[in-house]
């Protein structure tokens, strides 16, 4: 019992200094958690955040990896497919941000993630059904149906991008850029 209390204790440091921008301490606390119990992943995504912020993304990713291999959640996911993105991986990012929302499908920055990696790599045919299932769970998410209005025009679908222009103009008629889109459509 008390190795996990010691492992909850300087997990909760470890964020708790993380938040607070002092990386060394929260580095420190980070590696006494991973130490006191390696079954969990969340120090490894603390490292991976400390390694980041100091811009050393080969560490980052490996701890990302490594979390990943405890337990592989959107978040591990995720962390791999920015730092992916950041080092010129694109299609590993795609992969990983494709994994993470399969995991958890109101993940946003895996979302916007994919989305970016997708039109780099021309692959925006596969974003759709991810964009699809986060609006099935958020419909009022103008950004989200936006952007797969946005995908569906790069598509040449553009009857379908009108319809989801149109959903998004019934519930939230103010939404300059759907309305800008909308009439560059309709021209």
């Amino acid at each position: 019992m008390t190795s996990h209390l010691d492992y909850e204790i300087n997990k909760e440091l470890g964020e708790c200094y993380l938040f607070m921008g002092e990386l060394e301490k929260a580095e420190q606390y980070y590696e006494k958690a991973a130490n006191s119990n390696g079954t969990h992943p969340d120090p490894y995504l603390g490292l991976a955040t400390v390694a980041v912020q100091r811009g050393d993304l080969r560490t980052a990713l490996e701890l990302y990896r490594k979390a990943s291999s405890i337990e592989a959640t959107d978040k591990s996911l995720t962390g791999m497919g920015l730092v992916e993105m950041e080092i010129g991986a694109p299609e590993d990012a795609f992969d990983h941000f494709l994994q993470a929302l399969q995991k958890n499908p109101e993940n946003l920055v895996a979302l916007f993630g994919l989305v970016q990696a997708g039109h780099s790599l021309e692959r925006l045919q596969e974003i759709l059904a991810p964009l699809r299932d986060f609006l099935e769970l958020n419909p009022d998410k103008s950004e989200i149906r936006f952007t797969l209005a946005g995908c569906l025009v790069k598509l040449s679908e553009v009857g379908k991008a009108q319809e989801e222009l149109n959903k998004l103009l019934e519930n939230d008629p103010g939404y300059e850029p759907a309305k800008e889109l909308m009439l560059q459509l309709t021209q």
